[in-house]
């Protein structure tokens, strides 16, 4: 079951003694132009997966998605909810010791501002607030634009399921950015940040000039 609102489950599974993973730091993050932030993060752990994180209400909240996100809306990506992350998660990239919680190395395989699509598709004459992405959450269905550099347009959120069994789907929505013929995770393995692939941060251990 997705944890509550803030990082203190995070914080309780880490010792940053020996973790390079950041506690909460304060980051700007000059690639998002002010506005809310996604971040997809492959995961080299006990088994290899994605992290699709994004900012609301000033933490990241967080799917882990086994195949990665699609292009092709499709594809049903299962998506299992976890901790929320700080913010200055979504500048991490790095290798978790053997031994600490989610061990392995990590690579920012996309990143990019989102927008709420409940917002774009607001009709000017609504007086009603629309619901925001928290609320969205709450709701068990989340749509949103993302702009990333890899994969971009639309994407659903859809919980499926409840308590100890929660589980969601991440869902390429039928837009001008759809693409059945791409496999991104496939084709573009190398980090939005540094360039590198998955081994080559494994081998060096740490962070990299961008």
């Amino acid at each position: 079951m997705a944890a509550p609102g803030g990082t203190s489950e995070y914080e309780r599974k880490r010792d940053f003694r020996r973790t390079p993973e950041p506690k909460g730091d304060e980051v700007e993050f000059d690639w998002a132009d002010e506005r809310p932030i996604f971040v997809i993060q492959k995961h080299d752990a006990s088994t290899l997966h994605y992290d699709f994180r994004i900012e609301v209400d000033g933490v990241l909240k967080s799917w882990a998605v086994p195949k990665g996100p699609s292009t092709d809306p499709r594809e049903k990506r299962l998506a299992m909810p976890t901790e929320d992350h700080p913010l200055a998660y979504a500048d991490f990239e790095g290798t978790i010791p053997e031994g600490e919680y989610g061990g392995g190395t990590v690579l920012i395989w996309d990143r990019g501002p989102y927008r709420n699509l409940k917002e774009i598709e607001r009709d000017e004459d609504d007086d009603e607030e629309p619901m925001s992405v928290a609320e969205q959450i709450e709701d068990g269905h989340v749509t949103i634009w993302l702009e990333g550099e890899k994969i971009s347009g639309g994407y659903a959120l859809i919980r499926t399921g409840g308590g100890d069994d929660e589980r969601w789907l991440l869902i390429k929505m039928k837009d001008d950015r759809a693409d059945a013929r791409r496999n991104p995770t496939s084709t573009e393995p190398r980090s939005v940040k540094t360039g590198r692939t998955i081994e080559e941060i494994a081998q060096e251990g740490g962070e990299s000039d961008e």
